[in-house]
């Protein structure tokens, strides 16, 4: 059996689609506050992890798979369960560093329970982006973009901080944080500036330089194509393989209706 530790958005339902295609029975697990669009959630509290690694040994879980969006929870000392007491340490020693630090220790902690972690991409590869078109032609200016920010993402990689910015021109009109896409896109289409006007630009998403894609693959949807039509951007470039397209037929429609270039490179 798997368990599916899901969030919000579309990438749970995509997986347990997948996982009953292949045969593979799962059980929906998701952290209180944040379950996702599926029949039969079972939520808990960061409190209990110590408590639901062991009912999931005792339940026969031999996998495991994150997928969706969470954010950081809270830890309340005085509800922690006996069993998550050894856990407490690990998880406030990582909990102010960065993402990546922070997920590589959860992943640890479960595959420490007996638990083999299986990423999205191996459940559903057809979700990945492609080497070449997904939609349209980049123009040659598309391109240097996009070149530009594939390397100043890597120059940023080791420091944590995010996987996607926007080049306009040559220009660096905003670098994802911890805030998230929607907020950097929301932030270029508000601040424009007269030496990058639209449309013109590209928003570049890629993986972190060692990021351990079983947890935390990138993604992209239709809101991520409305946010790059409100920024009034060109083009999508995606590092091939290595991020997730969700919900691939509106967003291949919506760049139709907005003329936005979508396409994958190594």
């Amino acid at each position: 059996m798997l368990a599916l530790i899901a969030g919000k958005g579309e990438l749970p339902l995509h997986l347990s689609e997948a996982l009953r295609r292949e045969g593979t029975p799962h059980k929906v697990l998701s952290l209180e506050g944040f379950e996702p669009n599926l029949p039969d959630v079972t939520s808990f509290r960061v409190e209990d992890l110590g408590q639901v690694l062991s009912d999931l040994a005792d339940g026969g879980a031999r996998e495991i798979c994150f997928a969706g969006a969470m954010q950081r929870p809270p830890i309340d000392p005085g509800r922690l369960h006996p069993l998550s007491l050894p856990l407490v340490p690990r998880l406030m020693g990582v909990l102010q560093e960065g993402d990546d630090r922070l997920l590589r220790e959860v992943i640890a902690i479960f595959e420490e329970a007996g638990l083999k972690v299986r990423g999205a991409a191996e459940i559903a590869p057809e979700l990945t982006a492609p080497d070449g078109a997904v939609f349209g032609t980049p123009g040659p200016q598309d391109l240097a973009d996009a070149e530009k920010g594939r390397s100043l993402l890597a120059s940023l990689s080791p420091h944590d901080i995010g996987q996607g910015c926007v080049i306009a021109k040559g220009h660096c009109l905003g670098i994802e944080t911890l805030q998230g896409t929607d907020a950097m896109l929301g932030f270029v289409a508000g601040s424009r500036a007269p030496l990058s006007p639209p449309p013109s630009g590209v928003f570049i998403k890629r993986a972190k330089v060692g990021q351990d894609l079983r947890i935390d693959m990138p993604a992209i949807g239709p809101e991520t194509v409305r946010g790059v039509a409100e920024a009034g951007l060109t083009g999508i470039c995606l590092e091939a393989g290595r991020v997730l397209i969700l919900d691939r037929e509106t967003v291949i429609a919506d760049a139709v209706k907005k003329g936005i270039a979508i396409w994958g490179t190594a």
